[in-house]
């Protein structure tokens, strides 16, 4: 592929000025209408998890990825699926039962600003809601009903046991033990990577693109989701609470193994710079030639939250 091309912050920043509010719409759509619909404390708990500020990362990867591999239409609310399913993730995340946090984001956490048992069930009902506005997305899209399958298929695979459920009980199970960077690999892979590569794989599939290009995105979600990690690690060791929008420092007070804490706060953070160059390399592999999404995995390294 040569010397990697570099988008421009610019450009980066227009496409993520562009998509997120888009996103945050169809977030805010579906809140509404799942607290009326829901009724009561829970209803109002999902709509509350569901407005609150994020990158909006993942549906952006998957609009970025549509669009690169030559989708034509309207992505955004097949996209929105996989942050309905994200933020599921961080609601229960932040239980006192799993990582105990009072902030997200910048704001209280959904049990802080409600109660546990209305988290958890607000956490569960945004599952079957996610698969709705999977639907309404494929559907807007005119996707065959074999694409709608395979699309949805994509999405709980990634969220589910074999991955980010899996990866968070693999997780759990390892707090306060040593690990290995091969046990933290496998964890990651699956906690935060797979549904990062269900982003690609969604946005590949819905654009109907070809197996090898397919192929070459999928490596490099894979790369890219764990360099995300990585980052997120050092960002934990090195930045403050209001940085984050939550609490910084968590992964040393429960004593929990992280790329920061067995390879080194700057051995880690050259072994992220390694995912996004293979990342890149990925892509030029496959014959995608996309400055996006190249910069995109730039992004990964260089946020500061």
């Amino acid at each position: 592929m040569g010397p990697s091309r570099v988008a421009t912050s610019t450009e980066l920043q227009r496409f993520l000025d562009a998509t997120r509010p888009q996103i945050d719409e169809v977030l805010a759509r579906w809140g509404e209408r799942a607290a009326s619909e829901l009724g009561g404390r829970v209803g109002e708990a999902v709509a509350y998890s569901l407005a609150g500020p994020g990158k909006r990362f993942r549906p952006a990867l998957v609009m970025a990825t549509y669009r690169e591999l030559g989708g034509m239409g309207d992505v955004t609310e097949l996209a929105a699926a996989v942050e309905v399913v994200h933020t599921y993730s961080l609601v229960h995340d932040d239980l006192p039962c799993m990582d105990d946090d009072d902030l997200r984001r910048g704001r209280p956490t959904t049990h802080v600003q409600f109660d546990v048992a209305t988290a958890t069930e607000a956490g569960f009902r945004m599952v079957p809601l996610a698969a709705r506005v999977l639907a309404a997305g494929a559907t807007r899209l005119r996707l065959t009903k074999d694409a709608t399958s395979q699309v949805g298929g994509l999405l709980f695979r990634g969220a589910g046991a074999a991955g980010m459920v899996g990866g968070q009980l693999l997780d759990l199970e390892n707090e306060g033990k040593p690990a290995s960077i091969e046990q933290l690999t496998e964890i990651h892979t699956r906690k935060t990577g797979a549904l990062i590569s269900a982003c690609v794989q969604i946005g590949s599939t819905a654009a109907g693109a070809d197996a090898a290009r397919m192929a070459a995105v999928l490596n490099y979600a894979q790369e890219i989701g764990m360099a995300f990690q990585i980052s997120d690690d050092v960002l934990d060791a090195t930045a403050s609470s209001t940085q984050l929008g939550k609490t910084a420092g968590k992964d040393e007070r429960q004593n929990k193994a992280t790329f920061a804490t067995v390879l080194g706060l700057e051995a880690a953070a050259g072994e992220a710079e390694r995912c996004v160059q293979n990342a890149i390399a990925q892509l030029g592999r496959g014959g995608v030639d996309s400055v996006l999404l190249e910069e995109m995995a730039q992004f990964i390294i260089n946020r500061r939250h």
